[in-house]
């Protein structure tokens, strides 16, 4: 048995997988071996979009100071990839030294060359939200052919690199520069397989009004449609993040809970963070199987003697329909295989001849990790979240400010009136008075179903209704006098207005009436004199 989880996936990678990328020459097809590293690192998060969308500026907003190596500015500034990590001691480790350390998950970046590692760095600074996370900042993406050319590394292999690994790839845009360049296209499509890791931020909204953030949202997202080829629609995040005043105020509701939710996203990271390593691991151990029956195949097809050069470009050339023949054979998903172009790219350098003929019990080896041992790990995944506290990103933009007056959502809908001394609905009390009279009262009361038929001029549903019905009647029964009848009209207008209803009534709430303090009696008696 495994001490943890983490423990289980590296010795099940080593013990199951590994042999079967080793004999199948996956490592040169695909991607490099896992290390310890790989499994041990924390969650990391990937930046990517086009220059001046305020990559490098999220990255400050959300640690709420300045990392080493930072630079911002309207004009491409960040030339190379950082990667912002958790260190007592702040500092820059070069790329060539970041990729001999055996405690950083970068090692296997070598095979980038010199042309990379010149321009990656690693900025390792003191800081609570680096604690459980580490952030990724990419180059700003430029359009035209210069700058694919010049690069000097293969920028869309590096991404597909890292986006195999990361936890989170998040794509930013700028509310002005929508276009999708040819390079960010290929550097999206190089996230081919990772859909559920994506999301998207449409930064500097607060720089458009309502109107125009609309049309700004709605070419996103037909834009996103043509690169990102996936039936869901992807996840777009709408704000300004940045500690500056916003120069358009009129959706700040809208950008407050946005950014609320991406936090909560960005936040769940570190609990997720096994179940992640998880789910790679079986897409991993999934491509290695087709790998190696594709590979196996192709040696079977090969002629012992003679004609090897004219069957090679043959098999190569009808590589799509080898694929079908596997899917049939093998009972194997279409979207299982990898990229068919890029295949038959790859196997014009090797000898087919020299491949490995099919080994049943590496195959049989791995289905047996899929079918058993990943249950296992996925039952000992829920009793460490049950044993452990809840791991949540802390400090910086994180810190939660949910207590004081400028926590989300405070003051307003249910929680309005909470820090009063007065009760918030006798505010409009006169109001429902007028329509409670109309009611028929008797001896103080309206029914049921009197209460009902006013109630239904809202046009909510009867199961919301209901619940207000049950908030409203402090008593228990079964009618509502004119306190409750204001509370429960007080109710509707909260929900009307796009609020969520509690599962029970706040004490603010609770009419003077129904109340067990009698102070509370007595400032509300006075205020209606």
């Amino acid at each position: 048995m495994f001490q943890t989880v983490t423990e289980g996936l590296q010795s099940l990678y080593v013990k199951k997988l590994l042999p079967l990328e080793e004999t199948y020459l996956f490592h040169d097809f695909h991607s490099p071996a896992l290390e310890e590293a790989d499994f041990q690192s924390k969650p990391m998060v990937l930046l990517v979009g086009q220059y001046s969308t305020g990559k490098t500026t999220f990255i400050r907003y959300l640690l709420e100071q300045d990392f080493p190596g930072m630079r911002i500015g309207p004009e491409p500034t960040t030339d190379g990839f950082i990667a912002v990590m958790y260190n007592e001691n702040e500092g820059i480790v070069p790329g060539n030294a970041l990729v001999v350390d055996p405690k950083k998950p970068f090692r296997k970046l070598n095979a980038f060359g010199n042309a990379f590692l010149n321009r990656f760095i690693c900025s390792q600074m003191p800081n609570q939200v680096l604690q459980s996370i580490s952030i990724i900042d990419t180059p700003g993406i430029l359009s035209g052919e210069k700058q694919r050319i010049s690069r000097g590394y293969d920028f869309s292999e590096v991404l597909r690199w890292f986006g195999e690994r990361v936890d989170r790839i998040i794509l930013l845009f700028d509310a002005h520069k929508l276009d999708i360049s040819d390079e960010f296209s290929e550097a999206i499509k190089a996230f081919r397989g990772q859909d559920d890791k994506i999301r998207v931020v449409l930064n500097k909204a607060d720089q458009v009004d309502t109107q125009q953030l609309m049309r700004v949202y709605g070419a996103l997202m037909w834009s996103l449609g043509k690169v990102i080829n996936t039936p869901e629609v992807v996840r777009v995040y709408l704000g300004s993040f940045w500690a500056k005043p916003l120069q358009n105020a009129d959706n700040r509701r809208l950008f407050e809970a946005e950014t609320q939710d991406l936090f909560r996203d960005i936040q769940s990271l570190p609990r997720n963070a096994a179940l992640r390593k998880l789910n790679d691991l079986i897409k991993r151990a999934r491509l290695a199987k087709v790998h190696a029956y594709i590979i196996s195949y192709l040696k079977k097809e090969m002629p012992s003697l003679f004609g090897k050069e004219k069957k090679k470009e043959e098999l190569i050339a009808h590589l799509p329909e080898i694929y079908q023949i596997l899917q049939r054979e093998h009972h194997i998903s279409p979207g299982d295989f990898p990229n068919v172009i890029k295949m038959q790219e790859q196997l014009l350098h090797y000898d087919f001849s020299k491949f490995p003929s099919l080994k049943v019990k590496l195959i049989e080896s791995v289905d047996r990790m899929l079918s058993t041992k990943i249950s296992g790990l996925m039952n000992m995944i829920r009793e460490e979240e049950s044993k452990q506290p809840t791991q949540m990103v802390m400090g910086g933009a994180f810190e939660d400010s949910s207590d004081g007056p400028f926590g989300h959502g405070y003051g307003e809908g249910i929680s309005a009136g909470a820090d009063t001394e007065d009760w918030i609905v006798s505010r409009d009390k006169h109001r429902y008075d007028e329509i409670f009279y109309t009611l028929m009262p008797i001896n103080g009361k309206v029914t049921g179903i009197n209460a009902k038929k006013e109630m239904m001029n809202s046009r909510l549903p009867n199961t919301v209704l209901g619940k207000i019905w049950k908030l409203a009647d402090c008593d228990k029964d079964g009618m509502l006098d004119d306190e409750e009848f204001a509370l429960a009209q007080h109710l509707i207008k909260v929900k009307l207005e796009g609020f969520e209803l509690p599962a029970e009534l706040p004490n603010h709430l609770v009419p003077p009436s129904h109340r067990k303090n009698p102070t509370a009696d007595i400032l509300y008696n006075h205020q209606e004199d």
